[in-house]
């Protein structure tokens, strides 16, 4: 008996164009693929791809989640300024309202976002678009 054929939905980001990738160095994403998708087994839905500055990785640290810290056993190298990485959507909403989101590179962000924050939001963080 044959398989049944599914085809994969492409991963489009928040202007419906194809996703593209947030970043290779250091190696991004929920699948470690360098593109923010996410599928179901991604429960925080790492969905937004910003760049990390000093004033975000210092504040998602006193909020209980540091990026700074390299974690190898998670294939996590730890962050620095300027490096680009795909965070949980809800986190970065979080940041937006103590003042402290990231810039953001649309085109890396995927529609997913959307359920989270508005593209104009967005558009006003952004650091790929005006």
């Amino acid at each position: 008996m044959n398989k049944p054929f599914f085809k994969r939905e492409p991963e489009l980001n928040v202007f419906g164009e194809p996703l593209e990738p947030c970043s290779l160095l250091p190696l991004t994403g929920f699948f470690r693929s360098g593109y923010c998708s996410a599928g179901p087994e991604d429960v925080g839905r790492h969905l937004i791809c910003a760049e990390m500055s000093e004033a975000f990785l210092a504040f998602s640290k006193t909020v209980g989640n540091d990026l700074s810290t390299p974690h190898p056993e998670f294939s996590f190298p730890g962050l620095k300024a300027g490096d680009r990485w795909c965070m949980v959507a809800d986190r970065w909403v979080e940041a937006l309202a103590a003042g402290m989101a990231p810039r953001v590179f649309l085109r890396a962000t995927h529609r997913g976002a959307l359920r989270h924050v508005e593209l104009e939001t967005l558009k006003k963080f952004a650091a790929d678009v005006e």
